[in-house]
């Protein structure tokens, strides 16, 4: 079994190029979906993330994403200790969930910093999405109906394109020009690995 990683900058369309990947039939695991369902779920992470912020992140007896967010990309050292909880547990749950799959012929990890938080250590191939600056601000601010500002803060916590392309062994570019579904079938080509079937 392969095992892909798709990776980009806030805004690059890694989810677009997942939902590509699903329609030829390789199962994708969403990193950060799995991070946030882990911090609403899970006691053992909630509990080492109020400790590392405060119960002020708290709405209910639940974190909140966008108070940890507010937190953390104002404050490096806290940013990397939180991605020091949640990033181990994600990633175990990556190896768990992997094994439903042992006999597919390839499965995908989604995850913004793959690189950065050595998650691509468990992968066979990665894969880059890129995208101009001024789209991927733009398709994030309509996204997560955030500023500018705000975009522009989280961006500098994630490595370059220029950074990123020194790891990735493929390149998918998604700037509203290039089709996207012929860049995926050409990686899945090279790779050697049948999209013939579905999930449908």
């Amino acid at each position: 079994m392969i095992k892909l990683g798709i990776t980009g900058g806030i805004g690059s369309g890694k989810s677009v190029i997942c939902k590509i990947l699903e329609s030829f039939g390789v199962p994708v695991f969403r990193a950060d979906e799995e991070g946030r369902k882990l911090l609403a779920c899970d006691s053992s992470v909630q509990n080492r993330v109020i400790r590392l912020l405060g119960k002020e992140i708290l709405t209910g007896d639940k974190p909140d994403t966008r108070k940890i967010a507010a937190i953390v990309f104002s404050n490096p050292d806290k940013l990397a200790a939180l991605n020091g909880i949640i990033h181990p547990a994600v990633r175990e749950s990556f190896i768990k969930w992997s094994e439903q799959f042992a006999h597919s012929p390839c499965v995908a990890e989604e995850a913004a910093i793959l690189f950065e938080s050595g998650g691509a250590k468990l992968l066979d191939y990665t894969i880059l999405v890129t995208a101009p600056e001024e789209v991927r601000i733009t398709r994030t601010m309509q996204r997560d109906n955030i500023s500018e500002e705000e975009v522009k803060r989280r961006m500098k916590y994630q490595w370059s394109d220029e950074e990123k392309k020194k790891h990735a062994d493929f390149v998918i570019t998604n700037d509203e020009n290039n089709a996207l579904i012929p860049q995926v079938i050409a990686i899945l080509g090279k790779l050697k690995i049948n999209i013939g079937k579905t999930n449908s």
